[in-house]
């Protein structure tokens, strides 16, 4: 068995015993200990008692995190003329349109979120075999099938963050950095948690939050009690 370093030995012994925290006492605890070299990001997983399999249980959507994320996201616009201009002066990383999806199709992806006007979806439909599987496929739904490029490229440079059920029934998301403010944190936190809540699909039955799990990237998780990130 490997020998456990002297900063992850720490940690563990800090979080021993402790669960069903409050957001403050949790966000706290995985501030305190995230003591890597880098600044690392708290990170957010929900397990909820959906299926994901079936239409009606489905969960996902977007929320515009109060503080922002402190992650640097690359954005790229599958757009023409005008609204390629627009997504340009916004701040896109990368715009194009068949040349784009040339890039795509070539295994060069180097972007975080993907956008595309209406019309360009002929031309995205044929990346999704590509683009799907790392949940970066334009949705109407969470906004990123829009003319309106220009506030689609700010908000996701802004801090907004798309969150989707896996298959396990898991939403997972970064909520900010180590370096943050536990009232900012907190305050993130809190507003992921409450537009999972009104993202609560119509098929669900019985519970619907089963468990909430704060931790760092290299840090060990901590169980948040659901009624206190609630509000219930």
């Amino acid at each position: 068995m490997a020998k456990l370093g002297k900063r992850i030995k720490a940690a563990r012994e800090a979080f021993a015993g402790k669960e069903d925290l409050s957001v403050e006492e949790a966000v706290a605890l995985v501030k305190a200990n995230a003591t890597a070299k880098f600044d690392e990001t708290v990170e957010i997983a929900m397990n909820l008692g959906v299926d994901p399999r079936h239409a009606d249980q489905m969960v996902r959507g977007v929320i515009g995190l109060p503080n922002g994320t402190g992650k640097t996201v690359r954005v790229a616009v599958f757009a023409r003329d005008a609204k390629a201009e627009e997504a340009t002066k916004a701040g896109a990383d990368i715009v194009g349109a068949e040349d784009l999806m040339e890039i795509v199709q070539s295994g060069k992806i180097e972007f975080d979120r993907c956008i595309a006007t209406p019309d360009m979806m002929p031309i995205v439909g044929r990346l999704g075999k590509v683009l799907g599987p790392r949940n970066l496929m334009p949705n109407p739904k969470v906004g990123t099938v829009t003319m309106d490029v220009a506030a689609a490229v700010e908000a996701a440079k802004g801090g907004e963050v798309q969150f989707k059920a896996e298959k396990e029934g898991v939403v997972h998301a970064g909520v900010g950095k180590a370096s943050f403010d536990e009232a900012k944190l907190v305050e993130n936190v809190r507003a992921f948690v409450d537009a999972v809540q009104k993202a609560r699909p119509s098929g669900v039955k019985g519970s619907y939050m089963k468990k909430i799990v704060l931790s760092s990237t290299m840090g060990p998780g901590v169980s948040v009690n659901i009624d206190n990130a609630t509000g219930n």
